[in-house]
C-alpha cells in the first residue's frame, strides 16, 4: 500500500512539474518580452498560450544527431542523468502538511527522510556528471570546455551553498525540510534571522543553475552553446527540461527554508478542514515560488553574464568568506542566548 501511494505521488508530481516547466519557458519568453518592450510568442493559441505544446512536438519529431567520433552511449545517457537528478530532488520537498482521504492521513510528500536538505546537496551535486559526461562524449572542444566549466564552477559555489544552509540548521536543529516548516509556522520565517545565509544561498543557486549572470558553461559567444553544442532533438530538450526542473528544485528549497513553505502567518491551519487547510497550503506554497521563480527571470534579464574569473572571484573571495562568516555569527549569537 504504501509502495501503492508513493507511486501515485511520483506519477502526479511528474505531471505537474512537466506542465510547469513547459508554461514557465512561455513564461520566460514573455517575461523577457515586457523588458524588452517587446510582445512576445502570440501566434500559437489565444495569447500564445499553445507555444508550448508546438515546441514540445518540434523537439520530439526533430533529429537526434550525433557526432561520428562521439561514444553514442554516454552521448545519450548524459542527458538523462541530468533530468533524472534534477526531478529526483524534489521527493523530499513538503508541498503542504496532509491531505485525508478514507480516513487515513496522506502526506504532500513523497519522502519524508531525516536527512532532506543533504539528499537535495547530494543530487543537485550528481547534476554535474551529465553536463560534464555530455560535453567529454560530445568529442567537440567547445562541448568538453563548457564541461570543465561547469564543473568548476558547481564544485566552486557548491561549497558556498552548503555552508550558507547550516544556520538553518542550527536554529531548526533538523534536517527535515517538513520539520523546518513546522518551526517556521510558530515564529519568525528564518529570513529574519538568515539575511546574509539566504543572499550566499540564493547568489550559489544562480550558479549552481546556469541562470544568468552565471551561464558561463554554455555562453554561446565563446563556446556557441557550450555543453550541449552537439545535442539537438528531443536529447537537449532533456537539458533544458532540467535547467527549469533545477531552477524549481532551488526556488523550492528557498520557499521551505527561508520563507515558512507551505505556512503563512496568523492562519490556523488547525481550525480549518483538514482538505481545505490542505488546498490553502498547497496554494500558499506555489505562490511562494512562483515570486522566486520570477525574480531568476527578472534577473537573467537584468544583469550582464561576469568573465570567468570575475565569476571564480565571486566564489571563492566572496561568497566562501561570506557564508563562513555567518555560519560563525549564527553561532556565537546561539551561544549567547542560550
Amino acid at each position: 500500500m504504501i509502495a501503492i501511494e508513493a507511486l501515485i505521488k511520483i506519477v502526479i508530481l511528474l505531471l505537474v512539474v512537466l506542465g510547469i516547466v513547459a508554461y514557465l519557458v512561455l513564461l520566460e519568453r514573455k517575461v523577457s518580452a515586457y523588458m524588452q518592450d517587446r510582445i512576445g510568442p502570440n501566434r500559437v493559441g489565444p495569447k500564445g498560450l499553445f507555444q508550448p505544446i508546438a515546441d514540445i512536438l518540434k523537439l520530439i519529431l526533430k533529429e537526434m544527431i550525433v557526432p561520428e567520433k562521439a561514444n553514442s552511449f554516454i552521448h545519450a545517457l548524459a542527458p538523462i542523468i541530468s533530468i533524472t537528478v534534477a526531478v529526483g530532488a524534489l521527493a523530499v520537498i513538503p508541498f503542504g502538511n496532509y491531505i485525508v482521504i478514507g480516513g487515513q492521513k496522506i502526506s504532500l510528500m513523497i519522502a519524508n527522510v531525516n536527512i532532506g536538505v543533504l539528499y537535495i546537496l547530494a543530487m543537485s551535486s550528481l547534476g554535474v556528471y551529465g553536463i560534464t559526461l555530455s560535453g567529454w562524449a560530445s568529442n567537440s572542444k567547445y562541448s568538453l570546455l563548457g564541461g570543465l566549466r561547469s564543473s568548476a564552477q558547481m564544485i566552486s559555489y557548491e561549497l558556498s551553498l552548503g555552508l550558507s544552509l547550516i544556520g538553518v540548521f542550527m536554529i531548526d536543529r533538523t534536517l527535515q525540510l517538513d520539520r523546518i516548516t513546522m518551526a517556521q509556522s510558530m515564529g519568525l520565517w528564518n529570513i529574519v534571522y538568515q539575511p546574509l545565509g539566504f543572499l550566499v544561498f540564493v547568489t550559489a543557486a544562480f550558479a549552481e543553475t546556469n541562470r544568468l549572470p552565471f551561464d558561463l558553461p554554455e555562453a554561446e559567444p565563446e563556446l556557441v552553446g557550450g555543453y550541449h553544442t552537439e545535442y539537438s532533438g528531443m536529447r537537449w530538450g532533456l537539458f533544458f527540461l532540467s535547467e527549469y526542473t533545477n531552477m524549481i528544485v532551488s526556488s523550492a528549497v528557498m520557499v521551505s527554508l527561508y520563507f515558512g513553505g507551505w505556512s503563512l502567518p496568523y492562519v490556523n491551519y488547525a481550525a480549518m478542514a483538514p482538505n481545505l487547510a490542505a488546498l490553502v497550503q498547497v496554494v500558499t506554497f506555489f505562490a511562494k515560488l512562483g515570486v522566486i521563480i520570477f525574480i531568476f527571470m527578472w534577473v537573467r534579464w537584468t544583469l550582464p553574464r561576469f568573465r570567468y574569473d570575475q565569476l571564480m572571484n565571486v566564489g571563492w573571495k566572496v561568497m566562501l568568506p561570506l557564508a563562513i562568516l555567518n555560519l560563525l555569527g549564527t553561532g556565537a549569537v546561539l551561544l549567547a542566548v542560550k
